[in-house]
């Protein structure tokens, strides 16, 4: 698997020093967090980054993310078409082949066949604006308590049912582990499905209290880091491993230093899996 570092990891770090700690630390690639590409495209170009990210040998895998793109209607499903718009056109202009997508909260009483029947119409809605400008999109599950959807099988079930070439998955190993997946799932899965993999670690709470920021490093927590990447390996997926972490402790640090170690500590991961 090829390496990036998420912009999240690095929260308080501005885009331009993702890109040059990503390079120096030896990452491959960078996921763009849209916060702060929109601060850097304040007073820049496209254009620019495209060649700041070229100057740096550090290429851009996806943009993260567009959230709650399910249940919208009327003034917020035209919010959400405009924001689809704006990120494949950015996307596409510095040669960035991925965005993330995410679902929405589950409203009271929704059943699973709605919640197929919603995020499918949604995930095609947005697909066919990707399909302008050459861009796919990652449709990301999250496993808490309260997430429409929670686990792979059912992203799986939806991204079939999308039935697109430019919709496909995403599999965090956080929201893998609390939204209770199995390995199986990963098994069944179409590699060329899976676009995206995020890896982190989590502290030893239960499943339920965790939240996104008892994130760690891999390797310092209880996430069945290991099985989840051979389980991967075994499927044939050999896209990027992208170092996800949303720990207020971590943005505080020094983020060079923080990037040396997380690609470390990742690389170690997927070497013992």
């Amino acid at each position: 698997m090829k390496l990036a570092l998420n912009g999240a990891t690095t929260m308080k770090a501005d885009l331009e020093t993702d890109i040059r700690i990503a390079q120096l630390a030896g990452f491959e690639y960078v996921e763009i967090w849209a916060a702060k590409l929109r601060e850097y495209l304040k007073s820049k170009t496209t254009a620019e980054l495209r060649a700041f990210l070229n100057t740096a040998n550090v290429k851009p895998y996806s943009i993260n993310s567009i959230e709650r793109i399910t249940f919208r209607t009327g003034k917020e499903q035209d919010l959400l078409l405009a924001e689809c718009d704006e990120l494949c056109k950015i996307a596409s202009e510095i040669e960035c082949p991925y965005i993330v997508v995410v679902p929405s909260p589950l409203p009271e009483s929704m059943s699973r066949a709605e919640t197929v029947h919603h995020s499918v119409s949604a995930l095609r809605e947005l697909g066919r604006i990707a399909e302008r400008y050459c861009v796919r999109l990652a449709f990301e599950f999250l496993g808490q308590t309260g997430c429409s959807v929670q686990t792979l099988e059912l992203a799986s079930e939806i991204v079939g049912q999308v039935s697109r070439d430019d919709v496909g998955l995403v599999i965090d190993s956080f929201h893998f582990y609390t939204g209770g997946s199995s390995v199986e799932s990963i098994e069944a899965l179409d590699p060329g499905r899976l676009f995206i993999f995020h890896i982190n670690d989590a502290e030893d709470l239960p499943r339920h209290r965790l939240e996104d920021r008892h994130r760690l490093l891999p390797g310092l927590g209880i996430l069945p880091l290991r099985e989840i990447i051979s389980a991967l390996k075994r499927v044939g997926y050999d896209r990027v491993a992208s170092v996800e972490i949303f720990r207020p402790e971590y943005w505080e640090r020094d983020p060079l230093e923080l990037a040396i170690e997380a690609r470390a500590a990742v690389a170690s991961i997927i070497e013992q899996a």
